[in-house]
């Protein structure tokens, strides 16, 4: 589609209206396979998006949730090992204590605030994390789901089970090396959390003659 590019360079997405519709494009796809009203579009891989996902949760605690010092997260033990190394280095730089087990049997630590689930999990299995859902929220305590976009096109979505985050990359669908990491990552989470989601969301807007324009609704730069 020749309106998708054009003679500005790669990183002034501001001005490129081809650049910003084909993020809008990929927004609104992973919106409708996650189940969640917003994603963002500058995530480098589902490794480091599981990270930030850890620290958007830690940023969303409650005002008691603050004062009691909750800072530990719960990691499934079925989760990515890379997904698994980066959430411990960046939790360590955030005073984030990781505390690792299944979900099945595992109770919650009374300092937890959040956990993270593999969805798919790393052998394969498919399971049922309503429940374990209902039980976290009840105490008070966030769920982030790692999960493979083209899994999503057959699988239950996270946000219709209780996830309140979802992250993951997009390299099963066949996305070269590139896009600023190893491939594209991406965000979703509630309508709710949307001040508090790193990178950038791309809106519709409308210019000074009325005519729709695309342009960054949100950045954190």
């Amino acid at each position: 589609n020749p309106s998708w590019y054009t003679s500005y360079t790669p990183y002034q997405a501001e001005i490129s209206q081809g650049r910003l519709e084909a993020l809008l494009n990929f927004q609104t796809m992973v919106s409708d396979l996650t189940g969640f009203k917003i994603a963002n579009c500058s995530m480098l891989d589902d490794s480091t998006a599981a990270g930030e996902a850890v620290r958007m949760m830690y940023e969303l605690r409650s005002r008691e949730a603050v004062k009691a010092g909750k800072n530990k997260v719960f990691i499934d033990s079925n989760i990515f090992p890379q997904v698994e190394a980066v959430i411990r280095t960046r939790a360590e730089a955030l005073g984030i204590e990781v505390v690792k087990g299944n979900f099945r049997t595992s109770e919650f630590d009374e300092n937890c605030y959040g956990a993270v689930l593999q969805y798919p999990a790393a052998n394969g299995e498919v399971c049922d994390y309503s429940a374990f859902c209902e039980k976290a929220h009840s105490k008070g305590i966030l769920v982030t789901a790692v999960t493979d976009l083209l899994a999503l096109a057959l699988l239950k979505e996270p946000a219709a089970w209780g996830a309140d985050i979802a992250v993951g990359t997009a390299q099963r669908f066949g996305l070269p090396m590139g896009f600023g990491g190893p491939t594209a990552g991406f965000m979703a989470t509630r309508e709710e959390f949307k001040r508090h989601i790193p990178g950038r969301i791309i809106g519709v807007s409308i210019d000074r003659l009325g005519k729709p324009a695309l342009r960054m609704a949100l950045q954190t730069r």
